[in-house]
């Protein structure tokens, strides 16, 4: 623990540490919980940023700075209170108050201030999914007039015409032996790859607008307080510019799957589209505001975009040999494949409903 405690003095803290223990269990970075001894000062969390993933730091912690700098003036422009829980706030070092990262010659290090009596949530039921939907709505609405160019932090993360080119590698290598087992699949898929990738032609077109997004629209992606409203939006790493599908449909490629993504009881997949409305309904309550016609019409697409990518990525994974995501036994990204194109097919028959519900809020919103 010393050397934790020696990062963190190289940060412009309130009050002197006296506790540093590990806080949570994220997957990505390590986190700890900063307790400083004064009453009246904050406590922190101190995070090691995992440079292996978020390879560009700087780019990363620039995004992130941004982003938050315009929420908080955005908040002090209506005169909220107590912003220090409504929007995450990163300490500077003492040396660089321009810099919220500190490198300790093998790890890269960032400090915000720990925001008490705040709890996150993992239930995904429709009370839930309609505050994710406005929360995040409104958190892309708040930024639609941020005045700096953000990074991609992960390059080409929600780019479908990507993830196709990837595929298409590995069935020309098919380095584990495995391509002719999942020709149907394969065909399956590439059978879509034009409808599929049309965000990235329209935006080629000038029709389609990238915007800031969140890009990781979970559930417990929101901190509330102990009365349950929505506080703000944690977990900025992956805040980037992109196409507003990637917080919506991503949302509902996990919330509206009756099982979970690597199930292979495929009968029991149902799209659960009391989710899909709820979610959708809080999303367009705010994000109607911003959106063009051509975003919302396409709302369905990004429903059906998402489990269509993990689908192409499970199966580019299985077929180069399991080597990126993590298995439990030898046809596991095989599994998850055919669960998420089962998850496709769901949504595909769901269409028409989601297009009369949204049509629906429209018009709504119209008369009102």
């Amino acid at each position: 623990m010393e050397k934790l405690f020696d990062i963190a003095s190289r940060f412009a803290l309130e009050g002197t540490p006296s506790t540093i223990k590990p806080l949570g269990n994220g997957l990505i970075n390590d986190t700890y919980i900063l307790r400083t001894a004064e009453n009246d000062c904050p406590d922190y969390v101190l995070q090691r940023i995992n440079h292996n993933i978020f390879t560009d730091v700087e780019g990363l912690q620039h995004n992130i700075t941004a982003v938050t700098n315009h929420l908080r003036k955005r908040l002090q422009a209506r005169g909220e209170k107590d912003i220090t829980r409504r929007v995450l706030t990163f300490i500077p070092l003492k040396a660089d108050a321009g810099k919220t990262y500190f490198f300790d010659g093998e790890n890269y290090w960032r400090i915000s201030i720990f925001i008490p009596d705040a709890f996150t949530f993992d239930t995904v039921d429709p009370h839930y999914s309609e505050m994710a939907g406005r929360a995040f709505g409104n958190f892309q609405s708040e930024l639609v007039d941020l005045p700096e160019t953000l990074t991609e932090t992960i390059p080409d993360f929600h780019n479908m015409e990507f993830r196709l080119r990837q595929l298409g590698e590995a069935i020309e290598a098919d380095a584990a032996g495995r391509l002719e087992s999942v020709r149907p699949i394969v065909d399956d898929l590439m059978r879509r790859a034009e409808e599929m990738t049309a965000a990235e032609r329209l935006h080629r077109e000038g029709r389609l607008p990238k915007r800031v997004c969140h890009c990781d629209t979970k559930v417990n992606n929101m901190m509330f307080d102990s009365e349950g409203n929505v506080l703000c939006v944690i977990d900025l790493d992956t805040v980037m510019p992109s196409f507003i599908f990637s917080d919506f449909g991503d949302f509902l490629r996990t919330a509206a799957n009756t099982e979970a993504e690597d199930s292979p009881e495929l009968d029991k997949i149902e799209f659960r589209t009391e989710i899909f409305e709820a979610f959708t309904k809080g999303y367009l309550e705010v994000a109607m505001s911003f959106l063009t016609p051509l975003e919302i019409e396409m709302l369905p697409y990004a429903t059906a975009l998402f489990p269509y990518m993990q689908a192409v990525r499970f199966l580019t994974d299985y077929i180069n040999g399991d080597t990126y995501y993590k298995t439990a036994y030898a046809d596991h990204n095989l599994v998850r494949t055919r669960n998420q194109i089962r998850l496709l097919e769901r949504i595909e028959a769901a269409t028409p409903r989601m297009r009369s519900f949204i049509n629906e809020i429209i018009s709504q919103k119209t008369v009102g």
